[in-house]
């Protein structure tokens, strides 16, 4: 194993251009690198291994590693928690309002912005196959899925609160407690009291 790959290895697939040059690789190995098939360039700065046997939450750990605010969020997050069967073709990815652009490469991305506590609450941090991804709680999930039911769908929202309700890990007084702080207890009231 060459001395670039042990830095892939040691932080899960990702390395960013500063962590190889300090540990002595030259720009242009790195762009050999890439040339070679060897790395891949997620965004300007970040690169990932090619040969890394990354599991299936490959892509939220590179929007992760892209952007530190990044947090996945919605149809993403239904998805990884199997609430829904809904298996989206994008990531989709919370920043704070005014949070400059996100570019990157790979994976394809859907934006959101978030204001406040929409933003803050319910953010958790798994340990992945892939590497760390920070992700809304399953609470938070269903609630934000109510608050965005008109644009992604009403049924998205009812199939992941129909799930949930059925897991044995539900917390019913989570749910409740995080669609006040969101001020969407009223819209989700009948749902959460009605057990589904």
């Amino acid at each position: 194993m060459t001395n670039l790959e042990e830095i892939f290895e040691k932080n899960k697939g990702f390395a960013r251009m500063k962590e190889m040059r300090e540990a002595g690789i030259q720009t242009r190995d790195i762009t050999r690198a890439a040339e070679h098939g060897i790395i891949e360039k997620v965004k300007p700065g970040l690169y990932k291994l090619i040969s890394y046997s990354f599991d299936e939450n490959e892509s939220f750990a590179a929007v992760c590693n892209a952007n530190k605010k990044a947090i996945i969020c919605l149809l993403s997050a239904a998805a990884f928690y199997e609430l829904t069967t809904f298996i989206p073709s994008e990531v989709y990815t919370a920043f704070p309002m005014n949070t400059p652009r996100f570019n990157i490469n790979y994976p394809p991305c859907k934006v959101y912005y978030f204001k406040g506590i929409k933003y803050e609450l319910g953010i958790e941090e798994i340990e992945t196959g892939s590497g760390k991804i920070k992700i809304y709680s399953k609470e938070k999930t269903i609630v934000d899925l109510f608050r965005y039911k008109n644009k992604l769908g009403e049924d998205m929202a009812l199939e992941s609160l129909k799930t949930y309700m059925r897991s044995k890990n539900k917390k019913i007084g989570l749910l409740a407690d995080t669609a006040q702080k969101l001020k969407m207890y009223k819209k989700m009231e009948a749902y959460i009291k009605g057990g589904m």
